[in-house]
């Protein structure tokens, strides 16, 4: 499940390390568009979007 930081609001694999503290949340935002467009490393064992 994905996880919003509250700190800056990046979005994070649950389970993550990055971030204190998050809230989580049912899907990726529409501005997600592509996994390029999730900046950590967590998400780096994906290579589309599709796989999520």
């Amino acid at each position: 499940m994905p996880v919003m930081a509250s700190g800056d609001f990046s979005i994070h694999r649950e389970g993550c390390e990055e971030f204190d503290d998050g809230m989580p949340i049912s899907s990726l935002p529409d501005e997600v568009t592509s996994i390029d467009d999730l900046d950590c490393t967590c998400w780096s064992e994906f290579a589309s979007l599709e796989e999520i």
